[in-house]
C-alpha cells in the first residue's frame, strides 16, 4: 500500500492561523501520512526560533469573542489601539486554560515526526530575512521544489 501524502501552504503568521498548519500535520504524520508544510510570505514567521505572535481579530467576524462580546461589542472595536494585544493575551489564556500545547511544542512535535518543514526561498531573500533566527532542521526551497511534492499529494491545504 502506498504512503497517503498531506501538502500543505502555510502563508500566514498570526496566532491564530499558525495552529492549522502544525495540527492538521502532526495529526497526519501520526496516521502514518507523508508531510510537507510550504512555508511562504508571512507564514515565515511560523519558522522563527523566538515566536512573538498575534492574534487578528480585526477583519475576523468569526473569531468567538470573550464574555459575549461579539453581542454588544463592535467589530470595528477590535481595531482600537491595544485590542490586538487584549485579543491575544485572552486567547494565550484560553489555550493554557484547556491545554492547548504551545506552538513550540507542536513544532517540535511535527519535527519528530518527520514532517518536512521547507521555508520558501524567494521570501526569504524578497523580505532579507536572517535564517539565523530560524529553528534548525529546515529545508530552504522555492515554490518548484512545492509542487513536486503537492502534485502528488493525496491531499493539499492551503492555510
Amino acid at each position: 500500500m502506498e504512503t497517503k501524502k498531506l501538502a500543505i501552504i502555510a502563508t500566514k503568521g498570526s496566532l491564530d492561523w499558525a495552529y492549522p498548519p502544525f495540527i492538521l500535520s502532526s495529526t497526519a504524520a501520526a496516521l502514518g501520512y507523508e508531510v510537507e508544510i510550504f512555508f511562504t510570505f508571512y507564514g515565515l514567521q511560523l519558522l522563527r526560533k523566538k515566536l512573538d505572535l498575534q492574534v487578528t481579530p480585526l477583519g475576523n467576524p468569526g473569531m468567538p469573542m470573550p464574555l459575549g462580546m461579539d453581542k454588544w461589542f463592535p467589530v470595528l472595536g477590535t481595531a482600537l489601539p491595544g485590542m490586538q494585544s487584549v485579543m491575544t493575551m485572552m486567547m494565550k489564556k484560553k489555550m493554557a486554560d484547556k491545554g492547548v500545547a504551545s506552538l513550540e511544542e507542536l513544532r517540535e512535535l511535527c519535527q519528530e515526526a518527520e514532517v518536512k518543514l521547507i521555508a520558501c526561498q524567494m521570501t526569504v531573500d524578497l523580505f532579507d530575512l536572517d535564517t539565523a533566527d530560524f529553528i534548525d532542521g529546515l529545508e530552504y526551497a522555492g515554490a518548484a521544489r512545492f509542487f513536486e511534492f503537492a502534485g502528488e499529494s493525496d491531499i493539499c491545504l492551503y492555510i
